[in-house]
């Protein structure tokens, strides 16, 4: 297949793009800048370039391929409204020109929910409906798409897609751990976040576009849920620092803007996942990759 990835050359992205070409798949990757288009082109892959700013491109690319795997996305969190509403008009763009063919459209989602006292599976559907809601309510705008001749599919990715490299919430963390001199967790670090290994969830993907039937969702999660003391903790024995907890009302100033989405808890199973895709993870656990020193700080 010919596939437009955005979000290539990106942490997630660059892993898929290396699974789908080792798949034999063509990836032709959206390309902010010539630094990006250069490692796509250095990969075998084909740069296109533009941004999520730019719909007509998008669904120009999307039209030219044989399905599409959206995984970027503005992080902007002085402005996440407005991250969410580029991100459904970049959606609504590249779905309708889609329409119709039973073209792939894999979308790159989260596992925030409503669900409480138990894991998310994937049978639970986003609350998240409408331009104003979280991410633009992209996870529901795109399955809608099901019934339009669209195979639609939801990414669920694990809070911590993990690994050497890494410079998401685990590689942060382990910063302001070094910034204060303690590993901290807030209040009794019982919440827990789901995780992933890199590899897998790149894997998992490919699979999802080969094989996963319209409306799917699908959960890129290896571990149901890692309590934050226990992150905490091997961050502090890898970095040789005290562990301790921060209260929660003291969170934000000590984790800045990281204080919210640490005190989350972010649980979910894949039994269906791994049960449809034939998916099994077989990378390090995100505690393993912590002492292996895969967040080891620059001296």
């Amino acid at each position: 297949m010919r596939v437009f990835v955005t979000g290539a050359s990106g942490w997630i992205g660059s892993a898929v793009t290396d699974e789908l070409l080792s798949g034999g798949h063509k990836v032709v990757g959206l390309a902010r800048s010539d630094e990006a288009a250069a490692a796509l082109e250095a990969k075998g892959a084909t740069a296109h370039r533009g941004s999520l700013d730019d719909a007509d491109g998008l669904a120009a690319a999307a039209a030219a391929s044989d399905g599409v795997i959206h995984l970027a996305f503005k992080h902007d969190f002085t402005d996440y409204a407005g991250a969410g509403r580029s991100e459904h008009t970049a959606v609504r763009a590249m779905l309708d020109v889609l329409e119709g063919s039973d073209r792939p459209f894999l979308l790159a989602s989260g596992l925030a929910s409503g669900v409480t006292g138990r894991p998310l599976t994937e049978e639970d559907p986003s609350p998240f409906h409408g331009v104003d809601s979280m991410r633009g309510g992209s996870e529901n705008l795109a399955l809608s798409y099901a019934d339009r001749g669209v195979r639609p599919v939801a990414l669920r990715f694990s809070p911590t897609v993990h690994g050497t490299g890494d410079h998401g919430f685990t590689a942060r963390l382990t910063q302001i751990a070094q910034e204060h001199g303690v590993a901290g967790y807030i209040g009794d670090g019982s919440t827990r976040w789901a995780a992933v290994h890199r590899t897998d969830a790149a894997r998992m993907v490919r699979l999802a576009l080969e094989k996963a039937p319209a409306g799917s969702r699908v959960h890129a999660v290896a571990e149901t849920g890692i309590p934050s003391r226990d992150i905490a903790a091997a961050i502090g024995a890898h970095l040789g620092l005290p562990t301790a907890s921060v209260a929660p009302e003291e969170a934000d100033q000590h984790f800045g803007w990281l204080g919210r989405f640490f005190g989350m808890d972010v649980t979910a199973t894949s039994d269906r996942t791994r049960e449809m895709l034939g998916w099994t993870p077989s990378g390090p656990t995100l505690l393993e990759d912590i002492a292996a020193g895969a967040y080891a700080l620059p001296e």
